[in-house]
């Protein structure tokens, strides 16, 4: 074989090894990443990592075969749009009376008439049927037992 020939294949195959280790490094690097994206489990991201260190493009395959199906930060946002639905469900208001739906500055119930809220004597504001004082001005709603017992009245009478 001449000489220039066998120099050109000793180029060409240095060149094809260069590249080959050059990929098999960045295939590794990748799945160091792409793990650790994935999961905090450092025993898992050890062997996720060896597995194509050690079996190149089979290991590759393999891995993503097995690596878990989303990352943490997608993991994380599904959470949190989630407790966002369930808080969205948790705030909305229904009529004690018929079940249906009602929006929180609804006075009465739209569809069966039920009385949802009361305007404050004072600043006139709707509160809550339970609540005692008005929250906004600070007067009471519901007259105290001593104000309504016959005893009371005898008295200012």
């Amino acid at each position: 074989m001449p000489k220039g020939l066998e120099t050109i294949i000793q180029i060409v195959l240095a060149l094809v090894g260069a590249y080959a280790a050059a990929f098999w490094f960045c295939l590794v690097v990748w799945t160091f990443r792409d793990i650790q994206k994935r999961s905090r489990d450092v025993v898992v991201q050890v062997l996720a990592t060896a597995l194509v260190l050690l079996f190149n493009v089979p290991g590759l395959i393999l891995y993503t075969i097995l690596r878990p199906p989303e990352t943490l930060a997608e993991a994380y946002a599904r959470s949190l749009e989630e407790e966002s639905l369930i808080q969205d469900i948790e705030d909305r208001q229904s009529c004690p009376g018929c079940k249906r739906r009602v929006r929180s500055d609804y006075r009465v119930c739209p569809a069966c008439r039920a009385e949802l809220k009361r305007p404050c004597v004072s600043c006139g504001r709707l509160l809550q049927l339970g609540w005692r004082v008005c929250p906004y001005c600070g007067v009471d709603v519901e007259p105290s037992p001593s104000q309504t017992s016959p005893s009371a009245a005898r008295v200012h009478a």
